[in-house]
């Protein structure tokens, strides 16, 4: 099968001009005969770069009135913000993963969380995964997630897994996807380098699977002219700000397309799910490599809410 990873920017921290973007990115990437699109993280409606580039104690103020402005712009799932992809995967019939920064009107109303959503061909919200630990100056604007999400799902495409950024350095965290009979782990980041690589690289041999990486490309002259503080936080309209590096990697650990760098576009290739399964044969990691009689993991899969209401 064909699948397609985005490399495009969205309109940075606006959800509904980027929304458009994406939809017409999986309408692009249908055209081209691709079954499934992945976004990279937070793509909706930008990952929060602004966290990596101010200093908060000194900058506190700057740093509030970019979280409002990114907070305005998250995705409410309980209100259906993400129906116009919902609405474009069944049109298409394409299976997508959407980086989104999600927002939960349920309890708090304003703490955000670094989500992934698998979309089925059919439209429907098949998982959505809460990045568990958010990494270093993250912590500013996202909150922990748990393990509700940490599901491989069958898809039109296959059984998916999705990891973000360096939650993919979590060794019980990748163990608790591989023990679900993971065909296509996603790997959406900002991150991007040769060690980067080496980390995908090392996932699709030690879990047997295809690997997919997705990150931003973005360039400081894709920032909108009326993001506040633009000038302090991307003074060099040259910069590549992330130059993406799109990836697929084999089961074996082979690189398969990629990495597409300092590029925009969509990184296209065909791919076999069933030759992960049959990869394994060698090594299962959570099969006939396991050793049970010596390691146990237990996951806590239930979702931990701050309040619970007789």
């Amino acid at each position: 099968m064909k699948i397609s990873v985005v490399q495009e920017p969205p309109v940075f921290l606006d959800l509904e001009r980027s929304m458009e973007r994406a939809v017409g990115l999986v309408a692009q990437a249908a055209r081209k005969g691709s079954q499934m699109l992945v976004f990279p993280e937070a793509w909706l409606p930008g990952y929060p770069v602004f966290v990596w580039r101010l200093m908060p104690e000194a900058e506190m103020d700057a740093t509030d009135r970019l979280f409002a402005l990114s907070q305005a712009n998250s995705v409410d799932l309980s209100k259906g913000e993400l129906s116009p992809l919902q609405d474009a995967a069944r049109e298409y019939g394409v299976v997508l993963v959407v980086g989104i920064q999600e927002v939960d009107s349920a309890v708090s109303g304003s703490t955000l969380y670094n989500s992934s959503a698998i979309v089925d061909v059919d439209g429907r919200i098949v998982n959505v995964h809460r990045k568990l630990m958010p990494t270093n100056p993250e912590r500013m604007v996202w909150g922990y997630g748990d393990a509700s999400g940490l599901r491989v799902v069958d898809t039109a495409v296959g059984r998916l897994g999705v990891l973000h950024c360096w939650e993919n350095y979590m060794p019980l965290a990748r163990y608790a996807l591989y023990a679900q009979n993971l065909d296509i782990h996603i790997a959406p980041t900002w991150d991007f380098g040769e060690v980067w690589q080496a980390t995908l690289r090392h996932i699709a041999r030690e879990g047997g699977c295809w690997v997919v990486g997705a990150a931003t490309a973005l360039e400081a002259r894709d920032i909108p002219a009326d993001l506040p503080y633009r000038e302090r936080l991307f003074p060099d309209p040259d910069e590549w700000v992330n130059p993406g590096e799109a990836v697929i990697y084999g089961p074996s650990g082979v690189l398969h397309a990629g990495p597409m760098r300092a590029r925009k576009g969509l990184l296209d290739a065909e791919i076999d799910p069933a030759a992960a399964r049959a990869s394994r044969r060698r090594f299962d990691v959570s099969g006939h490599f396991s050793r049970p009689d010596i390691f146990s993991l237990k996951v806590k899969r239930n979702r931990l809410p701050p309040v619970a209401f007789d």
